[in-house]
């Protein structure tokens, strides 16, 4: 329908003949503006209201949580839990407990999107391979926290 290096203006012209011109007319597209007898105002396309939203702070300097979201068992790597960091940072290496269980162990390996990383920081989804840790010991809803030395 497009083709590259298409330009803003072109696109009522083009679209035209789809009949969805007025797609281009909307407050999402081009902002918006009010006036009124008390004053005018004016407002942000979706794309820059998309734009302005902060990401919220995670807070990498208070200890590991890290609630699991599930648990495999991989034939080659062994019991692999995943979930999201949500303070701290976890690396391979580390001593490790599950809550309630209390199950000690150490993390041989982190991984996200099948990539191995040197440490994960908070808002990371990863998978991380445990040492001696049966599938059946482990669940969905339980908490890794850091060890204590």
């Amino acid at each position: 329908m497009l083709n590259p290096g298409w330009h803003l203006r072109q696109a009522p012209s083009s679209l035209s003949k789809l009949h969805i011109w007025w797609l281009f007319q909307m407050s999402w597209f081009k902002g918006w503006k009010i006036t009124r007898k008390e004053g005018n105002m004016v407002g942000m396309t979706l794309l820059e209201a998309l734009d302005s939203i902060m990401s919220p702070a995670r807070p990498t300097d208070k200890p590991l949580r890290l609630p699991l979201q599930d648990v495999y068992k991989n034939g080659g790597i062994g019991t692999v839990p995943v979930g999201r960091v949500e303070t701290g940072f976890l690396k391979p290496g580390m001593v490790v407990t599950f809550a309630p269980c209390n199950i000690t162990t150490e993390v041989k390996s982190v991984e996200m999107h099948h990539e191995a990383l040197a440490e994960a920081l908070p808002g990371d989804n990863v998978g991380f391979n445990v040492k001696n840790v049966s599938v059946k010991a482990i669940r969905r809803g339980y908490r890794e926290k850091q060890a204590p030395h």
